[in-house]
């Protein structure tokens, strides 16, 4: 079975400006608000959101960090794969921030859960939120759900969502493929 396209390059577009806008709703300013992209998926999408905070929509000082959450993952030793760590990138303090997480695809929530135990090193938010661009919302292991989500999308558990960047792939987009 050939992809699906859930997404095209227009419509990743228009998702992006989205839900920047809906950040702009809540946090206004940044001031107190900072971007925790979660390595490795979630650093494209965090990285673009920041950029149209800062070009598109005049937002003078947005603070983005990149998390690794290799090492607090609930499988990180029950798997014959080897997992590669990332970089950890947080040169701000996070002690009384409002903290958005941000990742590419909401699939079980234990990335999500990893990120939280990980976050603690470096001080105590005030709040912790979750913009994801997909959310497969019938496969959650945990009651985990974003705040703000670029689109749902019902899958099945043979079935994987594969989001390209133009950075990475040549292209935005995003596929549904059979495994």
């Amino acid at each position: 079975m050939s992809p699906k396209v859930l997404l095209n390059n227009k419509e990743v577009n228009i998702i992006l400006h989205r839900l920047a806008c809906q950040l702009i709703e809540k946090h206004t300013d940044f001031s107190n608000t900072v971007l925790i992209g979660l390595q490795p998926r979630g650093v494209f999408l965090a990285e673009r959101i920041k950029a149209l905070l800062q070009t598109e929509y005049k937002l003078p000082e947005v603070q983005l960090g990149l998390l690794d959450i290799t090492f607090y993952r609930d499988d990180f030793r029950r798997s014959d794969k080897v997992l590669e760590a990332n970089s950890t990138e947080i040169d701000f303090l996070i002690e009384n921030k409002r903290v958005v997480f941000i990742d590419d695809v909401l699939y079980t929530g234990r990335s999500i859960r990893a990120a939280l135990t990980a976050i603690q090193s470096f001080g105590r938010p005030s709040e912790i939120e979750l913009l994801t661009l997909i959310d497969r919302r019938f496969s959650r292991h945990l009651p985990i759900q974003p705040d703000y989500r670029g689109r749902q999308v019902d899958a099945i558990n043979d079935e994987k969502v594969l989001v390209n960047w133009k950075e990475t792939s040549g292209e935005d987009a995003v596929y549904l493929i059979k495994n």
